[in-house]
């Protein structure tokens, strides 16, 4: 199967990274990304030998024969590629291109400040700060949309899902509106690719969830991605910060490809989205992951999306009731509100092992509440 021909040099880049590690066989990671063994290996050879992919990489290859002169002028021409990057990054991509020599940080601050291309006060100045990570790639998975973009055709919505151990940008996609088929389509879509995560975070409204009336947190996305057996998790109300990644994200996203532009549809949109994806995972430097990129850290999982929904399985102690129409189930001769979500799925009540009367109420692996029974005699 050929590649897509808007997104090779994307896909190359992103194939002969992810090749390097060891998530999965090289003959299941040539088929989720649509190619031969043969084409597989022809691009790891080129990219063994540091030849370009096709005629036009997106990569930035610098090296002394390329730039006319000193460091120096490659500490500016880099900058002049990368405005947003401060020294930190542009140090760490400098040695990674093969530059002898490189200045330290501090010293590429002062040379940018020179040459007229830092402010004094300059964001890759601020200190830094910690936040926790998983400690495996596919651990987790953030994901949220950045907000809506006017483009010449209407409104763009980007979708973007990021692996929460390794920073790498598993989905950003210029989707034309929040529904949640247009997000199982782009999550199928990654899942077939990368593999399943062990759990995904959200924020607590559509599509991921419901927050208001009785539908306990659950929307079809959500209720999909558990039978899928990815556990889901939503970020409290106005705490942002749960899905810190994503948000740091999405202000590299507004700098880096989003300020000043303007796109005249959505194919344009996305064709500056898979550029800069390509140029985030495998080039730009991350400090919280010490200055290595994205790539370097993340391998596929080795949990492949199935071709059908597995079956709901409980334990033998359950108590499984389908839930009515009406979002209800009856359990013990009374009329509990579920979920509306649920109507025409087997849910289990679970009974506490050390208290009479009380009950967990399960959907597959996901908790739904805790019943106690007691109160309803």
């Amino acid at each position: 199967m050929p590649w897509k021909e808007t997104t090779s040099m994307s896909l190359r880049n992103e194939f002969t990274a992810l090749a390097k590690g060891h998530g999965v066989s090289m003959t299941e990671l040539a088929r989720r990304f649509g190619i031969s063994r043969k084409t597989a290996y022809k691009w790891l050879s080129r990219d063994a030998a540091n030849e370009p992919l096709s005629d036009r990489s997106r990569r930035p290859h610098s090296s002394p024969t390329q730039t006319t002169g000193t460091c120096e002028q490659a500490v500016v021409l880099l900058r002049q590629k990368y405005p947003q990057w401060g020294g930190r990054k542009l140090h760490r991509v400098l040695l990674n291109n093969g530059h002898l020599n490189v200045p330290a940080p501090s010293t590429i601050t002062h040379i940018l400040r020179r040459h007229g291309l830092m402010p004094d006060k300059d964001v890759s100045a601020q200190g830094p700060w910690k936040r926790f990570e998983h400690a495996l790639p596919n651990d987790l998975w953030q994901m949220d949309f950045k907000g809506t973009i006017a483009i010449g055709e209407g409104r763009c919505d980007p979708l973007t899902v990021l692996d929460d151990h390794s920073r790498y940008s598993v989905i950003l996609r210029a989707t034309p509106d929040m529904r949640g088929a247009t997000v199982q389509a782009a999550l199928t879509e990654a899942f077939r690719r990368y593999g399943m995560p062990v759990r995904m975070n959200m924020d607590n409204g559509s599509p991921w969830g419901s927050p208001g009336g009785d539908s306990r947190g659950l929307s079809a996305l959500s209720l999909w991605l558990v039978r899928l057996g990815i556990r889901v998790s939503f970020s409290a109300p106005a705490h942002p910060q749960t899905n810190g990644k994503e948000e740091r994200f999405h202000r590299s996203l507004k700098a880096e490809v989003l300020a000043g532009r303007v796109f005249t549809n959505h194919a344009h949109a996305q064709q500056a989205f898979d550029a800069w994806r390509d140029i985030y995972n495998t080039v730009r430097p991350h400090e919280g992951i010490g200055m290595a990129v994205p790539s370097d850290r993340y391998r596929p999982s080795p949990r492949p999306l199935p071709e059908a929904l597995p079956a709901i399985e409980y334990a033998p102690q359950d108590t499984v009731v389908t839930v009515l129409s009406n979002g209800i189930v009856k359990f013990k001769g009374n009329d509990i509100k579920v979920s509306n979500a649920l109507r025409g799925l087997p849910i289990a009540f679970r009974p506490d092992d050390n208290q009479d009367g009380i009950y967990t109420l399960y959907f597959a692996h996901h908790r739904l509440a805790s019943i106690d029974m007691r109160e309803a005699d």
